[in-house]
């Protein structure tokens, strides 16, 4: 996976940024005249990305970015934190320079609806903003009420730490405060979900900091699956790393977990086995977020189906959903995937606006999970476009090898943190 990690990682942002160079190429070309509003909702991996790129693609466009917070807190290495391997400061970034650097107009506002015909977005704060083009990159939402008595309001006892934030912190409190020999358990949902190897990777960075200060502690894994993103390489390091601390319960061995007591701090699982815990953390089923129902363009999944060689939805023109929200074909739910997305819709906006034919998009996803602080694990894919399908490229990419040593293990930690720095560095800097 070293040859993997430094040759495939360099494939797959080249193939992310031949996109990239040619719209540039094309952008550079342009006059500086006051060009077409292309307004962006959401400002994680996805909007951050395609704000600062239709800006670098054309510096003609007027591009408005509207993001609620002044701080995003990234998802990625928000496990980190729960481990108190990292404080909340280290994942926040600022917007700053999406404005002074790149020209972004930053409006700290919350869309509350959108008129697709007219062209027309009403803001919280009481205004409204029309558009040549919309870029919707709003994440995901739960289905609260899947898990029986997990609510929005059962979340303050129970967290679900799945948008990285206060339920972070109280995540990482609970874990602080709870007596050692206490049970964490962890449900993750069934798919599709964001981030699907987050849930495991959380467990190993949880029992980096329950061997270090609660060694008498267990996590008890409950999941409606039968397998999981990178399982052999998670099971391989939490028996190396946490030798009978974690165990994984899938469907077939009763593993799904229909009903939550908050109050009780219990749960209980299909065929009525009951568990009770120190701390519970239930990560529920999931769906794009609020906007883009408000805006009509989720379909009987409750996620966005777009024409996946330009994110442009299939409900309503004029509009491009990227990110969690969208059906990317074999794209994971991931950041990255999100911030190549950007990249793509960025281009193939220029593209449009200039009434050129869109290009066909190379993607990429690159992943690193960290089991332990000197224990990281990667899987890394390159896409492209059939019959407007996003596929995987057979023979790009690949993923860390079972049986390596703690050597190649460091490393790909270390590898892990260069990627966090470097597309941190990309959307922000």
């Amino acid at each position: 996976m070293i040859g993997i990690t430094r040759r495939t990682f360099n494939t797959v942002v080249g193939a992310a940024s031949a996109v990239s160079a040619l719209a540039l190429t094309v952008g550079a070309a342009r006059s500086a005249r006051t060009g077409p509003s292309v307004v962006v909702v959401g400002g994680g991996f996805g909007g951050a990305s395609a704000a600062k790129y239709l800006r670098r693609f054309d510096p003609s466009l007027q591009v408005t970015l509207i993001e609620p917070n002044k701080t995003f807190y990234t998802c990625p290495f928000s496990n980190l934190v729960l481990a108190g391997l990292r404080t909340m400061d280290s994942i926040g970034h600022s917007y700053e320079s999406l404005r002074s650097k790149h020209g972004v107009n930053v409006v700290h506002d919350t869309v509350t609806a959108v008129d697709p015909v007219a062209k027309k977005l009403t803001l919280k704060g009481g205004g409204s903003m029309t558009y040549d083009r919309l870029v919707m990159s709003p994440g995901i939402d739960f289905k609260w009420g899947a898990v029986q008595g997990y609510d929005e309001a059962a979340s303050e006892r129970i967290p679900h730490a799945w948008k990285a934030g206060p339920q972070t912190i109280l995540l990482r409190k609970q874990i602080e405060t709870m007596d050692d020999g206490g049970l964490v358990i962890i449900v993750p949902p069934e798919n599709p979900f964001r981030c699907p190897p987050g849930p495991y990777e959380r467990a190993g960075l949880i029992a980096h900091y329950l061997k270090t200060n609660k060694p008498r502690s267990k996590i008890l894994i409950l999941d409606p699956k039968e397998k999981f993103s990178k399982q052999a390489l998670f099971m391989e390091g939490w028996k190396t790393l946490y030798p009978g601390m974690i165990e994984w319960v899938p469907l077939s061995q009763d593993g799904t977990v229909e009903r939550v007591d908050a109050k009780a701090m219990t749960v209980e699982t299909e065929f009525g086995t009951k568990h009770k815990a120190a701390v519970i953390n239930v990560i529920p089923p999931q769906k794009a977020g609020a906007i883009a129902h408000a805006a009509g363009v989720v379909d009987e999944t409750e996620w966005c189906p777009v024409h996946q060689q330009t994110f442009e939805s299939k409900i309503h023109k004029g509009i491009h959903v990227i990110g969690d929200a969208s059906i990317a074909g074999a794209m994971p739910k991931s950041g990255f995937s999100a911030s190549s997305q950007g990249k793509v819709v960025a281009a193939a906006i220029v593209a449009l606006l200039e009434g050129r034919p869109p290009a066909s998009p190379s993607l990429s996803n690159t992943c690193y999970s960290l089991i332990g602080p000197n224990y990281g694990i990667s899987v890394a894919a390159v896409y492209r476009l059939k019959d407007d399908e996003i596929v995987s490229v057979e023979g790009a990419g690949g993923v860390s090898p079972i049986g390596a040593p703690s050597a190649f293990r460091k490393k790909e930690a270390e590898y892990a943190e260069g990627w966090y720095q470097s597309i941190a560095s990309d959307m922000f800097g």
